[in-house]
């Protein structure tokens, strides 16, 4: 019996036999080729064949996953139709009179290693997408198959170095029980399509790959992070009672479904989920969300070559705003620093992240933005509508958004277009600036949206994609705690409501503290929604106000902060 340390990626027990998802040798003879146009004949047939597979992938996808997590296979498709990608290899099978394979294989590794050394966290996982599409395509040209999840017949567990999105997406989530890999960590896309799919999973074992064997008895335990192989009769039975008891929790779970989000005092929150398309309403209902917290319109925009008419924008809010029996907030065009649209090229930055994005792009192309506020007006009358402008920074920024919302209404309603009289309009507070002058923003706005992910980079001004610096990607730190309550009180003050949409939301830890700070509103990926509704209904309001008070005012690092929830919570 072997024990595998990892990173717990996703909760859950799985015992099962290891199916191995070993690549072939891709290893590539350089061959000097004499007719270069029938080489590059070779090269442009098995790149149609590879956009055909691509394609089928995609549409299994598409039946198991959000938009956002298909989304992925576009960026395949944009990169092995990329002129330029093309032309280079087609330039060294010319020039040096390369083998396709050859050539295909320098070319990208050339713009992997590019991509890899950007600073850029969008450009970074261009260099993933680039590695998956010429992998297939190389396989293709050595005639070689690469490994085909959807050949899987038994239960298994997965074992591997890592999961591309390609093969994740053809996982049937009746026979993978589980999967473990050699890298990875818990933001990597393997990790959140794991979570999205309730599959256990273990990332960033080093060693799963060598230690284990086809058809060895695994069990995955994706909390602890343990991978344990060819166990004994006692091992097996002790975590068939652990699966059995996760089994057990999770069906008590789904009890609440239909309850209502309240303390042990009576205080009541909201609990919603956050969105990317239509696909995701079914997850939405199943796990008893109270509402839309957050919709991500820009899929709308990524998923075609071309932007997205008001027409088609209209159909997907008014599908959405009557599939929700609650509040849907609807974020405007969130485009820049890590998400780019092939059909609104934007000029290079040197930190896109501080540069032209969200509202600032909107504002600087108010021919995109009136598009999108029409599309969402008309639609407002089939639902309860509230649109959110995000990484709003002064209130000029504001005004100027609303008074465009304004203009469109009126425009409408003159043109006989009913619109609705309730659409309430708010900010999401993810920079500093914006969370500090809360009480001046709060007589303006009609909610206040905290999105944790870019409050906390901005705050600490730490990049969350890197990994060199995650140790700075602090929710618990006690200057996000009081940033958090500043903008509470502020709405409060108001008459106002604040909620959360950022991954803080649904944190366990998170629970007592944000209740207790005052939070109206949780929004998280809807399977995330029972399991903090349990947390919420087993908390005392009034205890956990004087639990993140003190964790606010009395507490220096994030460590402190932790400790105190654990020792008065018991939460981990």
């Amino acid at each position: 019996m072997t024990n595998i340390k990892g990173i717990g990626a996703s909760s859950g027990i799985a015992l099962a036999k290891a199916y191995k998802l070993e690549m072939p040798d891709l290893t590539v003879s350089r061959d000097t080729v004499e007719d270069t146009e029938a080489e590059i004949k070779k090269l442009n047939e098995h790149k149609a064949a590879v956009e055909k597979e691509i394609n089928k992938i995609k549409e299994r996808a598409s039946k198991n996953l959000s938009a956002e997590e298909a989304a992925v296979f576009d960026a395949h498709l944009m990169m092995l139709n990329d002129p330029e990608f093309a032309s280079q290899i087609e330039g060294k099978i010319k020039d040096e009179k390369l083998n396709a394979a050859a050539a295909l294989e320098d070319v990208a590794t050339m713009m992997i290693n590019m991509f890899s050394s950007m600073d850029d966290a969008y450009f970074k996982e261009r260099a993933a997408d680039i590695k998956d599409v010429s992998t297939r395509w190389k396989a293709h040209l050595l005639g070689k198959k690469l490994p085909d999840p959807t050949a899987i017949e038994e239960e298994v567990i997965i074992i591997a170095n890592d999961l591309t999105p390609s093969d994740t997406s053809q996982l049937d989530k009746n026979l993978v029980k589980g999967f473990a890999t050699n890298i990875g960590g818990r933001t990597s896309h393997s990790a959140i399509l794991a979570r999205s799919m309730e599959i256990p999973a273990v990332v960033a074992t080093n060693a799963v790959m060598q230690e284990v064997n086809d058809g060895d008895f695994v069990i995955i335990d994706g909390d602890a992070g343990d991978v344990i192989v060819n166990p004994d009769e006692a091992t097996i039975k002790e975590y068939e009672a652990k699966k059995a008891d996760y089994e057990a929790y999770k069906a008590e779970l789904k009890k609440l479904v239909n309850a209502e989000s309240k303390s042990t005092d009576g205080h009541k929150v909201l609990l919603v989920a956050n969105i990317g398309s239509p696909k995701d309403l079914e997850a939405v209902k199943a796990n008893g969300a109270e509402g839309v917290g957050l919709f991500r319109t820009e899929f709308l925009y990524m998923e075609n070559d071309d932007l997205p008419t008001e027409e088609q924008q209209f159909e997907v809010y008014k599908e959405v705003l009557e599939n929700v029996d609650g509040p849907v907030v609807v974020r405007t065009l969130d485009i820049g620093g890590d998400k780019k649209l092939p059909s609104l090229p934007l000029p290079e930055e040197m930190n896109p992240f501080l540069g032209v994005r969200a509202i600032r792009l909107c504002l600087q192309r108010p021919d995109i933005f009136r598009v999108q506020l029409r599309a969402l007006l008309r639609a407002s009358v089939y639902g309860d509508l509230h649109i959110m402008f995000p990484m709003i920074a002064t209130l000029d920024e504001f005004r100027q958004a609303k008074a465009i919302l304004l203009e469109e209404k009126e425009k409408l309603i003159n043109e006989g277009v009913k619109v609705s009289d309730h659409i309430e309009v708010g900010i999401m507070v993810e920079i500093p600036a914006s969370a500090v002058l809360a009480d001046q923003f709060a007589k303006e706005v009609d909610f206040f949206s905290i999105g944790t992910n870019d409050l906390i980079q901005y705050t600490f001004a730490a990049d969350r994609m890197s990994s060199t610096i995650n140790y700075l990607y602090q929710p618990f730190n006690p200057a996000i705690l009081r940033l958090v309550r500043g903008v509470i009180e502020a709405s409060h003050k108001e008459g106002k409501w604040t909620g959360m949409c950022g991954e803080m939301a649904g944190e366990a830890k998170a629970a007592p503290i944000l209740l207790g700070l005052g939070l109206d509103e949780f929004s998280m990926s809807a399977t995330s929604v029972l399991a903090q509704r349990k947390r919420i209904n087993s908390l005392s309001y009034e205890e956990s106000k004087a639990l993140a008070n003190k964790c606010a005012d009395t507490c220096r690092t994030m460590d402190d902060v932790v400790k105190i929830i654990k020792d008065e919570t018991g939460i981990e």
